[in-house]
Parts: structure tokens; sequence; C-alpha cells
């Protein structure tokens, strides 16, 4: 039962804090760089770098990610590969057509 509950809450607080993780430098150019094909996303909630040249973004953005997924599983007794998980659905349904998408087995996918 306390699984459930904590689960729940994550979802509350992933729908309040999602914005906040889709802006480490503007949305618009993470939306731009995941349309280019350059950044993608993965399963678990953090970006992918498909291109060299979006490296740094990409370690920029999963920080401040890492740093919000951390504190939400401290506050809900949960892990942060849990909180990942609830986050990156939010991340990918925000995210533009043709995001690229890493799966749980390794494939890319398009969104």
């Amino acid at each position: 039962m306390r699984f459930w509950s904590s689960l729940f809450s994550l979802l509350a607080v992933a729908i309040i804090t999602l914005p906040m993780i889709s802006l480490p430098a503007s949305a618009q150019s993470l939306d731009a760089l995941r349309s280019s094909g350059a950044v993608g996303e993965r399963f678990d909630g953090f970006a992918v770098a498909r291109d060299s040249s979006a490296a740094g973004f990409v370690k920029e953005v999963n920080a401040k990610r890492q740093a919000i997924y951390a504190e939400q599983a401290k506050k809900q007794g949960v892990s942060v590969a849990q909180v990942g998980a609830v986050y990156a659905q939010g991340i990918l349904n925000k995210a533009p057509k043709g995001t690229w998408v890493l799966t749980e087995s390794g494939e890319w996918r398009q969104k």
C-alpha cells in the first residue's frame, strides 16, 4: 500500500514539476535539438546526445534532471530510477513529434 501511495504522490509531483525539467537553457532549444535528432530521450528520464555537438547541453540537462529526481526520490521514499521512469513518460508526452527515444531494450524509435 505504501508503494502505491508513494507512486501516486510521485506522479502528482511529476505533473507539477515536469515543466521545470524541460527548461535547462530553454524549452525551445531542447525541442529544437530533439527535433533535429541531435538529442534523444531515454526510457529512464534522461536525455542522450545523438550528436557529439549536443553533449555539453545534454550533460547540463541531465544534471538538472538528476537533482530533481534525487530530491523527489528522497521525499517519496522511492528510488531515483523509479522517479526517472515516471518523469520519462511525461517528458516523452511533451517532446515534439520526431523525437528519438531510446527504449529499455536499446532500440531507437522515433516519436
